[in-house]
């Protein structure tokens, strides 16, 4: 009898909670309905209220939908599934072995393949990547031996613990980490890892108060001996003729001290250097930077207009050798972005496998080849893509999106809204208490390790004892017919 009565309660609490529940769903659909009708901005939500609200919940929910139940493992943009799931695994440095057979179609137009030797080397004729130094005649000239590292990424647009993740990681993997146009936070210097200062059109961190190179700062941020070289950024590969975007949103106490800005406020670069007017401009910026600092100084651009490059290279014949970049750093079109406005990202610059033949010719045309050092960035991610730039002529590559892969993203597409899921790209501290910066420190290291152990089986594959042995006539590219044609003659006009 007991038993029954506290049964009998409970189904009464149930029922209640039932009710109460029902009734507050019904007052939620009234005032959706009044709410719906009332308001004129959304046509949808006016002419079929309440039910119009699903609307704009599908097409929120559908990018979600499509990433892990709907799209295909190699046709998922910007990167699919094939690609992210390999630099998943580099990065936790489990088995990046697959089986059955590839999911790659090699009949698509513009698919690569590399060609095998009958002869690859034996273990004992491999050779250690050697190192390359740039800008051999400063007075503080860099040598590496890695060939990739960690492009641009501002503490801004990154979290503290992803940026600090970065540097230990980059420290880890012996590679350098590209600072953003950001200014130079102590997170950066927290790993003791090589740094590139870059120096951004608003000049954060080495402007005075009207936006112009202060000499008195460089030597400061140059004095630190982690800083290893300078970049001067003329335009990135996702927002050509635009200045770096961080929304005010993001904009922190901290981030604005670093930056010398109002916090709370949108932080907007200049679409372009006040100083350049012409090439000359250009050349008496680097050699500025290069005197005042004694680090190698470059450039970094995203290939449009072809034709300052010729100017530009003309112009650096007319002054001598020594007053050239020690550095170029070419960005794709497709290259990544923390906010840009979807015109510019979309349909504005060349993509890399364009733009990196065009610079290397040029350069080759000119006689500058040896002297300036090419760094080739764009969706790098994986080594298939860092073997294909190696064989069109770079140097050195560098990958943002691939190491905040390795941190934990998720291409969740939210980088601009401080909403980032895996607390990489957001200042919203509960959502950074996800990324333990000693835990993806590790992953990063990893992934670049793999990375250059995956990218030099790609090379003794092809009969050469190491990666930047690499040449066109390696590689294969699909053309419509179907069938394949080496690089060096799918680029033979661009050679002539």
């Amino acid at each position: 009898m007991h038993e029954l009565n506290w049964f009998m309660w409970g189904l009464d609490l149930f029922s209640g909670l039932f009710l109460i529940i029902v009734g507050l769903g019904a007052l939620a659909i009234v005032y959706m309905y009044i709410a719906d009708k009332l308001q004129t901005k959304q046509a949808v939500r006016h002419n079929y209220p309440v039910i119009g609200r699903f609307r704009y919940l599908f097409e929120k929910q559908g990018e979600f939908f499509r990433q892990y139940f709907f799209a295909q493992d190699r046709e998922e943009l910007p990167f699919n599934r094939a690609e992210r799931s390999w630099v998943y695994r580099a990065a936790k440095n489990v088995d990046r072995t697959i089986a059955f057979g590839s999911t790659r179609p090699l009949e698509a137009t513009g698919t690569i393949m590399f060609m095998n030797s009958a002869f690859p080397p034996q273990d004992e004729e491999i050779t250690p990547i050697q190192p390359l130094t740039i800008g051999p005649h400063c007075r503080v000239p860099y040598t590496t031996s890695a060939i990739c590292h960690i492009s641009a990424m501002s503490f801004g647009a990154l979290s503290r613990p992803a940026v600090t993740a970065l540097s230990h990681g980059a420290a880890q993997a012996g590679c350098w980490l590209n600072t953003g146009e950001g200014g130079l936070s102590p997170y950066h210097l927290k790993g003791g890892c090589d740094l590139v200062f870059q120096i951004g059109t608003a000049k954060y961190g080495v402007r005075n108060e009207h936006g112009h190179l202060d000499d008195g700062k460089l030597n400061e941020i140059a004095a630190h001996p982690e800083v290893k070289m300078f970049e001067i950024k003329m335009s990135q590969g996702a927002k050509p003729g635009k200045g770096g975007i961080l929304p005010g949103v993001k904009v922190t106490e901290e981030i604005a001290h670093i930056r010398g800005i109002a916090q709370g406020q949108d932080s907007i670069s200049p679409n372009g250097h006040i100083e350049f007017n012409n090439v000359g401009d250009i050349l008496d910026m680097i050699a500025r930077v290069r005197e005042v600092t004694g680090k190698p100084t470059g450039i970094k651009a995203v290939l449009g207009d072809v034709q300052w490059l010729e100017d530009f290279c003309n112009e650096i014949e007319r002054r001598g050798e020594a007053s050239a970049p020690d550095f170029f750093t070419l960005d794709s079109a497709d290259g990544g972005t923390g906010a840009a406005p979807q015109p510019l990202m979309d349909y504005v610059g060349l993509p890399l496998k364009e733009s990196l033949p065009i610079l290397v010719n040029i350069l080759i045309k000119h006689g500058l080849r040896k002297r300036i050092k090419v760094i080739a960035s764009g969706k790098l991610i994986v080594p298939s893509r860092v073997a294909w730039a190696l064989a069109l002529g770079a140097d050195f590559i560098a990958s943002a999106r691939g190491n905040m892969f390795a941190l934990g993203c998720i291409q969740a597409l939210q980088c601009n809204k401080d909403t980032c899921p895996t607390g990489i790209t957001t200042h919203n501290k509960k959502l950074q208490h996800g990324l333990d910066p000693r835990d993806k420190s590790t992953r990063v290291a990893n992934y670049n390790h793999n990375l250059h152990h995956d990218l030099a089986l790609i090379a003794h594959s092809c009969g050469l004892t190491e990666p930047r042995q690499l040449k066109p006539s390696h590689v294969r590219i699909v053309l419509e017919s179907g069938l394949s044609v080496s690089l060096d003659k799918y680029y033979s006009h661009i050679n002539q």
